[in-house]
């Protein structure tokens, strides 16, 4: 733990000669009631509380798409703020938590082929002991429920399952036996080489999916999450900052969202701060074999005046930067994530970061993570992304500047986790652990970042059942409007049914490409056609100015039916995707900035 509490000192000093003291960031102690409330509207599910709440048959069709532990995740909740508002003798719409379940139980019953719930499913199943399919919060659509694990195929160590909600492979986990599980100290050696086993229907990653969508898994992923530690009797305790003062411009001390529009001005579409970015590349420039690089600090009186000089220079870009030494540049990089006026984790999912150290695996702290990066708002998560990125070239170079992923981490760790601007004080004893618990994060973090921008097919699949459910309501709803206004049903059925079969034959897509050449392709599905293979037909075909795109340069989506829209990986098997969602459309088109 050297590293660490090296790094710690050398923060103490760094702050010593900092003449701007930053205001701490006041985190509000929640009342009774008020945790559960706000975790109900971060959860997408404000609209069973409040004086005039919307239509509560949206909540519970949402209900309707959960497992098992996600569902009583959320009862828990409701049930704390129903107490809580009777308690305050609030006149707004109070439910009571048994209602809503039971209309809930009552909307699957009546869903069309008689499907039961993923609860009532998952109850059953555990009984006859096939809880591997049960919850994977895809029902109803057969094409969605994924394929079953034979019950007696060993699991790999290495494996990380993603069809099956994670709060439910836990439930299962607990009744296994705990002897391998003890905690492992934070090695290299000690982390196993987790991989995610293909997916047939494609990997879907963080930034592939239309926003509508991504708001939906941002939802899902908090319920998920919360199911979780609520299963492995973990504490997750959202905080909530209250607003202070804070600079309006500059560059330290700025926060990220206000540091991007300024950047935006100068750098249309930049996701990642300029000087954060600039910071990195003057890392680089000075080349990542040097020895005890991000370990050794630049000189603090150095360091403040860069500081100055920056703040005045760096937007009219009169700044001479090589003045600027490798281990200045790591320094001021590292003072950039302190001074953030909120952490680069959120002030909202700090602790929840910090929490994952006492999950009990290392597969279950992986997956916590995986969820607490969906979390993150788009400019924590793209900094952060940038900034794992570039911690692991720095350790690829360990041979010759002596900077291990364990060195990096014990690093990294103070500057990320230990924000000074939260006020935080603890004892000794506490310090030593949070110290040992954060560097494990921070490993994990730098290690499996590959895997923590995926997002799991089970919340995929829920979300392409709560569209499915959002379209049969919509076109109810237009089939009553319609015979209100005495049209046709039967025409307008037959018109509709005509728009979506089109005149495409059976087992062929029709592929657009409105940028490229040829604009239309109507594309024979066999087993092994993919996704790489539609794209490689389009750009085979291209000429002049045209023909420069490669692979890369633009994608292949699915739009429409079941999702609203996806950016497919290459090694996406179009068959299987069809099956999965027959009423998409297939576009060719670049990646929005």
């Amino acid at each position: 733990m050297e590293d660490y509490w090296t790094e710690l000192e050398n923060i103490k000093r760094s702050n010593e000669n900092r003449q701007e003291s930053q205001e701490a960031v006041v985190v509000k102690e929640p009342d009774e009631g008020e945790l559960e409330e706000e975790w109900l509207k971060e959860a997408g599910l404000s609209n069973l509380f409040g004086e005039s709440p919307d239509d509560p048959q949206e909540s519970i069709a949402f209900l309707a798409t959960l497992t098992r532990t996600q569902a009583a995740a959320v009862q828990k909740r409701v049930e704390t703020v129903s107490q809580t508002l009777r308690k305050k003798n609030k006149q707004h719409h109070i439910p009571d938590v048994r209602d809503i379940f039971a209309q809930q139980r009552e909307a699957q019953e009546k869903s069309p082929g008689g499907s039961e719930s993923p609860s009532a499913r998952t109850k059953e199943n555990k009984c006859q002991g096939k809880d591997d399919q049960a919850s994977s919060g895809a029902v109803d659509n057969k094409e969605l429920i994924p394929p079953r694990v034979p019950e007696d195929a060993p699991a790999s160590e290495t494996d990380i399952n993603l069809e099956v909600s994670f709060a439910e492979q836990a439930v299962s986990q607990k009744e296994l036996s705990r002897e391998r599980m003890q905690k492992i100290r934070v090695n290299d050696a000690s982390l196993p080489s987790f991989r995610l086993p293909k997916d047939k229907t494609g990997t879907t990653r963080i930034g592939d999916l239309a926003p509508q969508d991504m708001k939906k898994v941002c939802h899902l992923a908090l319920i998920e999450l919360t199911a979780l530690y609520d299963v492995l009797g973990v504490e997750l305790k959202q905080q909530k900052a209250v607003k202070i003062k804070t600079k309006d411009s500059g560059l330290f001390g700025v926060p990220l969202t206000m540091l991007l529009e300024q950047d935006q001005r100068k750098a249309p579409g930049t996701r990642i701060p300029l000087i954060f970015q600039k910071l990195i590349s003057r890392i680089e420039e000075g080349g990542l074999e040097t020895e005890g690089l991000l370990r050794i600090p630049g000189a603090a009186m150095r360091i403040k005046n860069l500081c100055q000089e920056l703040e005045a220079k760096f937007y009219e870009g009169t700044f001479n930067w090589e003045s600027v030494k490798q281990h200045d540049a790591a320094s001021l990089l590292k003072l950039f994530l302190r001074e953030l006026p909120q952490p680069l984790l959120s002030v909202e999912y700090l602790k929840a970061f910090q929490a994952v150290q006492n999950l009990p695996t290392r597969k279950e702290q992986l997956q916590a993570l995986n969820l607490l990066v969906i979390l993150l708002p788009d400019a924590n998560r793209d900094t952060l992304k940038a900034l794992l990125e570039f911690l692991q070239r720095v350790i690829d170079n360990k041979e010759k500047n002596k900077m291990t992923v364990v060195n990096v981490a014990m690093v990294m760790a103070p500057n990320l986790f230990m924000c000074h601007t939260l006020g935080l004080k603890s004892s000794e004893h506490r310090e030593f652990e949070m110290a040992a618990g954060t560097a494990n994060v921070m490993h994990l973090l730098i290690k499996y970042q590959k895997l923590l921008w995926t997002i799991p097919k089970f919340i995929v699949n829920q979300v392409r059942k709560q569209n499915t459910e959002n379209q049969k309501k919509e076109r109810r709803a237009m089939k009553k409007l319609l015979k209100k206004m005495a049209y046709d049903r039967e025409k307008h059925e037959k018109q509709e049914k005509t728009t979506n079969e089109a005149d495409v034959p059976q087992g062929v897509i029709r592929v657009q490409a409105p940028h490229l050449s040829k604009v239309s392709m109507a594309i024979q599905l066999t087993e092994e056609l993919k996704a790489s293979d539609v794209l490689a037909r389009f750009l085979s075909q291209e000429s002049g100015v045209a023909q420069t795109l490669k692979k890369g340069d633009v994608f292949l989506y699915e739009i429409g039916g079941n999702i609203g829209e996806r950016c497919l990986d290459d090694d996406t098997y179009m068959k299987d995707l069809y099956q999965l969602n027959p009423n998409a459309e297939w576009v060719i088109k670049s990646k929005p900035q």
